[in-house]
């Protein structure tokens, strides 16, 4: 393994960024940290902006490629190791629904998050880009009803991205405790890999937050 090969994943605990930590964990991918205090607004340094202008995380590195955006994040990354078994191949018939709820996240269920935590008036529904928010929330119900994951029986990329969504805006009161939503957050933050990132977020914040502090 040369050094090009590995994944640099520009990163802050407690963020967005730890769904894409676990992702790494769960293909096997080698990778290496490059850590931004948040707390100490490192994120928004020249360093920084020159590889995300709008100062967020995660983004990657892989060799020559430069990727921002949760959702290509997931994508490019659960492609780049088939070998985990984590994104359905091109002719696969799962294809275009994984791909499908994947987008679905950040064009759909984002927006509708930050408008309900916000307290936005709710735009007209032919302007909305997720129509209401009871809506966006009921097709994903329906489709996790199906379970025990987004596409039945395997787990996909997808999943590690909604679960830990899932797993954070149910604790903040954003998404409503309703038995489907709770346990398939649960499947996915039961697994050793997110077990493993989120003790180490635990343990890397509060370093954060004692040298933003200090």
């Amino acid at each position: 393994m040369t050094k090009s090969d590995r994944i640099t994943l520009y990163y802050s605990p407690q963020t967005r960024a730890t769904g894409t930590r676990v992702l790494l964990e769960e293909l096997g991918a080698p990778y290496d940290l490059h850590v931004l205090n948040m707390k100490a607004g490192e994120q928004r340094q020249p360093g920084y902006l020159a590889v995300n202008p709008l100062g967020k995380v995660p983004a990657i590195r892989h060799g020559e490629a430069l990727v921002t955006e949760q959702v290509a994040i997931y994508i490019y990354l659960a492609d780049l190791f088939p070998g985990a078994g984590l994104a359905p191949a091109l002719d696969d018939p799962r294809r275009g629904p994984y791909l499908r709820w994947i987008a679905y996240y950040g064009a759909s269920f984002e927006p509708a998050l930050i408008d309900k935590f916000m307290n936005h008036p709710p735009a007209p529904v032919t302007q909305s880009p997720y129509s209401d928010y009871e809506t966006m929330l009921g097709a994903l119900e329906a489709q996790l009803s199906k379970g025990p994951y987004l596409l039945g029986d395997r787990i996909t990329a997808a999943d590690i991205l909604w679960g830990v969504a899932f797993s954070w805006t149910i604790t903040f009161g954003l998404v409503p405790k309703k038995d489907v939503f709770v346990r398939y957050a649960e499947r996915i933050t039961s697994r050793p890999a997110y077990q493993r990132i989120n003790a180490a977020d635990n343990e890397m914040a509060a370093q954060h937050a004692a040298a933003a502090g200090a």
